[in-house]
């Protein structure tokens, strides 16, 4: 079976690691992996400044998903996992340009504790009021997809929009609450509406059967002998202790560089008889597959003489961009931060800045003694025109709001600004339905498959998935084909 595959993000580098896997344990496997830049890697990139580990993309994946777990330790990466601090895990909220940390008991978008959420500055009287009487909220049976501003709006009223949902999705997707679907980014809650009505009997009904589900696997070790044998708390984030470039360069390494086609963009893609033609560098070859592992518009571009349908859709998917910068410094001349690990900045709050993250608290030991690292982020899609600004303009910025909001006056020693183009999927409302279609048109192309962050997860676990599982599906398929092969001979 001889695979292209067309971009060298994580996705297409883990498709690539479990074809060279196959072909090493003996299957007939041939690729070649096609990336527009000279690097692999997509945003998993990182540099080291005087023994800091500064992240130019995503900093950390989601312990709970484990697919980026398993394919680090296949690596022998594994003493190089770190887990995020959260002991100190603290994460604010900018209101009125004052810090306020989010409430206890606060599970994701809903509060499960009367107590802190009555005290919290975060919402005003009127909002905590609505935030009792959603315990009054009835069941809501609907098959219709809204946005997750009208889902939380509809329980906690439009002051938890501002202040919870739309800065805790834009850290996460770059996105707006409004635009985002409900029914794909927190399916969840949609359950627990249909089922309890109340979010907030929803969340602790829940909680208390993860309790439970506790409970009882501590009796079962207990009466297996192994009652002593706790297992450690897992983390929230887990990073890599030389950063996401380890990762990277881990695959690269056990890929064949004869295989690999660095600066050379693919510029068609076309459905032939006795396969798939590639075009890139002005060369054309055949291929018994593909997988298209670049963002959904770019894929939506090639394979626009392929499937028109298909096409269109890939184009609708929406993306974000974004900035990052990091900003080095002497811990002595930052004066006191607030505890945690960084904050979230509301629209409303009127600055460039969406987010900043206090590196040097959420993974210890990649920051050298008497160093921080400060990480902000702006862009998204309420403010993309700051990525036409040069980087000495967004260094300026984000240093005034640095004063205004945290009184940081220090120079830093390092600066580093990393611009990500339309690099974030944006899950619309009504993308289950788009996904589902894309799904059907894709299995009635056979040797197309599609992976990356526009389908079915934004993280980069969820990429490895995907990467991995187009991968191994089109070597069944070759199995198939030669068990039929064999028998009709």
């Amino acid at each position: 079976m001889k695979t292209a595959i067309i971009g060298g993000g994580i996705a297409g580098l883990a498709a690539a690691y479990e074809l060279e896997k196959a072909g090493a344990a003996g299957a007939d496997v041939e690729y070649t992996l096609f990336e527009s830049r000279k690097q692999l890697g997509g945003s998993l990139a990182t540099e080291i400044v005087n023994g800091a580990v500064l992240e130019r993309g995503p900093d950390s994946f989601l312990t709970e998903k484990p697919a980026a777990i398993e394919l680090c330790r296949e690596l022998g990466l594994a003493a190089d996992l770190v887990p995020s601090n959260d002991a100190e895990r603290k994460t604010y909220i900018l209101v009125n340009n004052r810090m306020v940390a989010l409430p206890d008991g606060l599970m994701f978008l809903v509060p499960t504790k009367l107590i802190p959420t009555a005290l919290t500055r975060l919402f005003s009287l009127q909002t905590k009021i609505r935030m009792g009487l959603e315990l009054l909220h009835p069941p809501r049976p609907s098959q219709e997809d809204e946005s997750v501003a009208a889902l939380v709006e509809r329980h906690f009223g439009i002051e938890a929009v501002d202040r919870l949902a739309d800065p805790l999705l834009s850290g996460i997707y770059g996105g707006d609450a409004t635009q985002l679907s409900a029914r794909t980014v927190l399916p969840r809650l949609v359950e627990m509406e249909q089922e309890f009505g109340s979010l907030t009997r929803g969340m602790l009904a829940g909680h208390a059967k993860m309790r439970a589900k506790a409970k009882e696997a501590a009796k079962k070790a207990a009466s297996n002998g192994n009652g002593h044998a706790k297992p450690p708390a897992r983390t929230i984030f887990t990073t890599l202790r030389g950063g996401l470039q380890q990762l990277v360069d881990a695959v690269q390494a056990r890929l064949n560089p004869a295989w690999l086609r660095l600066g050379t963009p693919v510029s068609r893609v076309e459905k032939v008889a006795n396969g798939w033609q590639i075009e890139a560098g002005g060369v054309q070859e055949i291929y018994d597959s593909v997988i298209v592992c670049s963002p959904a518009w770019a894929a939506g571009v090639l394979l626009g003489n392929v499937d028109e349908t298909l096409a269109d859709d890939l184009a609708a998917i929406p993306y974000s961009s974004s900035i990052t910068i990091n900003l080095l410094y002497d811990e002595a001349k930052l004066g006191q931060l607030p505890d945690g690990f960084g904050f979230l900045v509301p629209a409303s709050e009127g600055r460039a800045m969406l987010a900043c993250t206090f590196v040097h608290r959420k993974f210890l030991g990649r920051t050298p003694a008497g160093k921080a690292v400060l990480r902000a982020f702006l862009g998204g899609m309420k403010n993309e025109a700051l990525l036409t600004e040069p980087d000495e303009a967004l260094v300026a910025i984000v240093r005034r709001e640095f004063q205004e909001i945290l009184g940081i006056t220090a120079e830093p020693e390092y600066t580093q600004v990393s611009r990500w183009r339309r690099a974030m999927a944006q899950y619309a409302v009504g993308h289950q339905k788009r996904a589902k279609r894309v799904v059907e048109h894709v299995a009635a192309l056979p040797g197309l498959k599609l992976a990356g962050n526009a389908y079915d997860g934004i993280g980069i676990p969820d990429c490895i998935r995907l990467g991995r599982k187009a991968a191994r599906e089109l070597l069944a398929g070759q199995q198939v084909s030669e068990t039929v092969g064999q028998r009709s001979r």
